[in-house]
């Protein structure tokens, strides 16, 4: 009796190595056949003297450390600011200004430059910074470093 016990055993164990080669096979399949399943039309669009769609001109005005100013690789002052944003409101109506400042410039400099780019006439004013991670965020709520 004792035997026929032991002869009577099953194995439960699951053979998966057909199972992953057959996976493997299907996933070399659709890598290859995925960019072939949706191609467009092809057409010969017409040509057409008027554009409807006009390019958005973009400009970064930059302001450094040491409170130099930057129209986009251009050094300028203060003074000249408004002038040279009035020039390129009247080149190009639709003018989109991005406003890039360093964090250690005073905030009254940030607001003179802000009040200069409003009396050109510059609607669309964007403030550029950088995304906040954890690293960031752990800095900020730190507070000042004591030395």
């Amino acid at each position: 009796m004792i035997l026929e016990s032991r002869q009577r055993r099953f194995l439960a164990e699951i053979n998966v190595i057909p199972l992953v080669d057959v996976v493997l096979v299907l996933l070399v399949i659709f890598m290859v056949t995925a960019p072939m399943l949706y191609r467009g039309m092809d057409v010969k669009l017409p040509t057409s003297a008027s554009n409807t769609i006009k390019p958005e001109i973009r400009a970064v005005l930059t302001i450094e450390r040491d409170q130099r100013l930057y129209l986009d690789k251009d050094q300028i002052s203060l003074v000249q600011l408004e002038r040279k944003l009035r020039l390129l409101k009247d080149e190009h109506a639709d003018v989109s200004l991005y406003l890039r400042a360093d964090r250690d410039v005073p905030y009254g400099v940030v607001v003179q430059v802000m009040d200069g780019v409003k009396k050109a006439g510059i609607e669309k004013l964007g403030m550029v910074t950088d995304p906040a991670g954890p690293e960031r965020l752990s800095d900020a709520t730190a507070g000042p470093k004591k030395k």
